[in-house]
C-alpha cells in the first residue's frame, strides 16, 4: 500500500464517518448550531451528511481520478472559514474543525502528490 492509497482512504474514513455519525445517525448539537446560525432548517442535515458520504465514496471509488480530492480541498476549506465566520467558539473545542480540516487537507496533498494503488 502506497502512501497517497492510505492518506486517499484515511480521507475517504474521515468523510464517510463525520457524513455518518454526527449528522445522519446522531444529528449532533455542533451541527445543528451550525445549521441554525445559518437560518437553515435542520431538515437539511441528513442531506449535507449524504452529501459528505457521498465524496467518501467517490474519492475511494474514482481512485485514479484527482477530482474528489481536489473537491475534498475546497470543501474543508470552504467550511474551515465558514466554522470560523458563523460560529469561532467551535474553534477553541477538542478534536475541533480546525485540527481536522488542516490534517485531512494535508492528506489529500500527500494523495494527490503520490501514486495510488493500481
Amino acid at each position: 500500500m502506497t502512501d497517497a492509497w492510505l492518506a486517499r482512504l484515511t480521507v475517504a474514513a474521515i468523510f464517510i464517518y463525520h457524513g455518518l455519525v454526527p449528522k445522519l445517525l446522531f444529528s449532533d448539537a455542533s451541527e445543528l448550531q451550525l445549521l441554525d446560525a445559518h437560518g437553515l432548517p435542520h431538515h437539511l442535515l441528513p442531506v449535507a451528511g449524504g452529501g459528505e458520504v457521498l465524496l467518501g465514496l467517490l474519492i475511494v471509488l474514482l481512485r485514479r481520478q484527482r477530482w474528489p480530492l481536489w473537491a475534498a480541498v475546497a470543501a474543508l476549506t470552504l467550511l474551515l472559514v465558514d466554522v470560523a465566520l458563523v460560529a469561532p467558539a467551535l474553534l477553541t473545542q477538542a478534536f475541533n474543525p480546525l485540527s481536522l480540516n488542516l490534517a485531512a487537507i494535508a492528506l489529500c496533498i500527500i494523495a494527490l502528490r503520490g501514486r495510488t494503488a493500481r
